[in-house]
């Protein structure tokens, strides 16, 4: 190869490389939509707070319900936030910090879609509850074929997270042999 080629070819690489660099404005985005998120949050806090001893304890509770979904739904968010930067873009220098997460110490991109494969079931959880919990109220009981897609879609992502993290496990002992329980 000519001296020419060889110093293209190494342009190309380090802009390929630093093209990484391109997913740090959709994280600033995320980090603006948590705090929208944050804002909603309170606003339902507050219209339980305010509708306390209004409301039966059947609506506090959807409303408690909403609320946990609301903020399992921010730490989903978070994971991709932190857990997507240090593993696409660069490592976060957080080794001294006493609020570190204990996760981001052995994030890998395996990891990261294990946990958000377990928030996203988690969260899905809560919707579920909450069609269940609407089953007796007429104005919010979801036909029988509703109730039947939202727990085939429960259960698909159910599969989907075991499949990831069978093939998360596969790879880990095709990489490592000698680590094999």
């Amino acid at each position: 190869m000519s001296n020419l080629t060889n110093n293209m070819k190494t342009s190309i690489e380090k802009l390929i490389f630093c093209s990484r660099w391109l997913q740090v404005p959709l994280y600033l985005g995320l980090i603006v939509a948590l705090g929208v998120f944050a804002f909603y949050f309170f606003v339902e806090l507050y219209r339980m707070i305010t509708g306390a001893g209004i409301q039966s304890e059947y609506d506090v509770m959807l409303i408690m319900l909403g609320l946990v979904d609301l903020v399992m739904i921010a730490n989903l968010v978070v994971m991709v936030i932190i857990g997507g930067y240090e593993t696409f873009v660069s490592h976060l220098k957080l080794d001294d910090h006493p609020d570190q997460p204990e996760w981001l110490s052995h994030i890998s991109a395996g990891v990261l879609k294990i946990k958000l494969s377990t928030a996203i079931i988690s969260i899905s959880s809560i919707h579920l509850l909450k069609t269940f919990i609407y089953a007796n109220d007429p104005n919010k009981a979801l036909a029988t074929e509703n109730w039947v897609a939202q727990v085939a879609i429960h259960l698909t992502f159910i599969i989907s997270a075991l499949a990831i993290a069978y093939t998360d496990k596969l790879m880990y002992q095709t990489a490592q042999p000698d680590k094999q329980p």
